[in-house]
């Protein structure tokens, strides 16, 4: 015998076996409109690859050289990179690009310009657009297969 709450008026206060709307957070109702896309990219160092080659249990690696995916960066892509690289750059990574650090004022740059020559986030940006950046992106495909792409390969608007 199963019991439930009741008031007055046998209202049961949505603990019926009958309830199918789920709570108010969405957990009953399954729709696409939240659905998270952050996971269907991996962004991996250059000198990691062959290690992780087949580390994914349900994931095969594309044998064939065969490319499926667009050879162009989305902006999506493109801003996992420079945040990615921008972080590791905060951290005292070493950079792939050499940057102009002059002290003195004679050159006619702003306290400001200076400033931007030594950001993190514009740092990794031309880095990015030099192509020297040591990442390889990692495309996962709807099949549970990847694509690996070298950012040198890829083409950056």
């Amino acid at each position: 015998m199963s019991f439930f709450i009741m008031d007055l008026y046998n209202d049961n206060y949505g603990n019926d076996e009958d309830d199918f709307m789920g709570d108010e957070f969405g957990q009953g109702v399954d729709s696409d409109e939240g659905e998270n896309y952050e996971n269907d990219i991996d962004i991996i160092a250059d000198n990691q690859i062959k290690k992780e080659k087949y580390d994914y249990e349900n994931c095969e690696g594309n044998e064939e050289n065969i490319r499926i995916t667009s050879p162009y960066l989305t902006k999506y892509e493109k801003a996992r990179i420079i945040g990615t690289r921008a972080l590791q750059i905060s951290l005292n990574a070493p950079l792939t690009i050499p940057i102009e650090t002059q002290n003195d004022k004679s050159n006619g740059k702003s306290d400001y310009d200076n400033y931007l020559n030594n950001d993190p986030l514009v740092i990794a940006e031309r880095e990015l657009y030099n192509k020297s950046i040591p990442f390889i992106l990692r495309r996962y495909l709807p099949n549970g297969s990847y694509e690996d792409w070298r950012l040198d390969e890829l083409i950056i608007d």
